[in-house]
């Protein structure tokens, strides 16, 4: 009979002690369970450590980008494909309270919402959301991709996608990679584009957010809108 790898006891207690209480564990013992959930025939406690040496935190482990995480050896497509789940898994979490909320009450909600699916690119996204006349979220919507420091939206597309969903007004989010808040004159004038189309058509812009994985601007907040 084939003894166990050392390793498949060690996970066992790690389990264990999971079940009894997952708070006594340490950061690179929660990282090695959720690495053997995809290496389970691997010792994962020296890529935990790594990784972490590496990124500092569970955060910033878990936010890598897909090109800082291939870096690291051991880290192979299987481990990419997962994480990418996991964020989303993590993302859509964080969606799902701003999703039930019977009424969004300020920008900080939408930027918690954006910051998780749009702070960690390496690349600016513009999305949307479409609010009904009680600021109840209707859709949220990915409306462009572009490259590390711009993007384009066309005010027409945008009011196009707002009648379809019948929305009274709407937010306008995009993220800046390089991680500065300010607002650059073309964020301006965008935003100012998109206000004169919605006002043709009844539909209010309440805001333009821009986020960064640490924090968040509100155009509204500062004085543009």
């Amino acid at each position: 009979m084939v003894a166990k790898p050392h390793y498949h006891g060690h996970r066992d207690r790690l389990r264990e002690r999971l079940r009894k209480d997952a708070r006594q564990l340490a950061d690179y013992e929660v990282l090695e369970l959720v690495l053997g959930s995809v290496l389970a025939r691997c010792d994962t406690k020296p890529l935990a450590k790594e990784l972490l040496t590496r990124f500092g935190t569970l955060h910033g482990v878990l936010h890598a980008r897909p090109n800082e995480l291939r870096s690291v050896a051991g880290f192979g497509p299987a481990l990419e494909a997962h994480w990418l789940l996991l964020r989303e898994l993590m993302t859509r979490c964080l969606e799902s309270p701003v999703r039930e909320r019977a009424v969004l009450s300020g920008p900080a909600e939408i930027a918690a919402m954006a910051r998780m699916r749009l702070g960690p690119l390496p690349h600016e996204e513009f999305w949307a959301a479409f609010l009904d006349n009680q600021n109840r979220l209707l859709a949220w919507e990915r409306i462009s991709t572009g490259t590390v420091n711009t993007t384009m939206i066309y005010p027409r597309e945008l009011m196009e996608m707002a009648l379809g969903y019948k929305a009274s007004s709407l937010v306008i989010v995009h993220n800046h990679p390089g991680g500065n808040l300010s607002p650059s004159t073309p964020d301006i004038e965008i935003t100012r584009q998109v206000i004169q189309s919605g006002r043709t058509l009844g539909i209010r812009v309440l805001d333009h957010i821009i986020v960064t994985e640490a924090s968040f601007c509100s155009l509204r907040e500062e004085g543009h809108i």
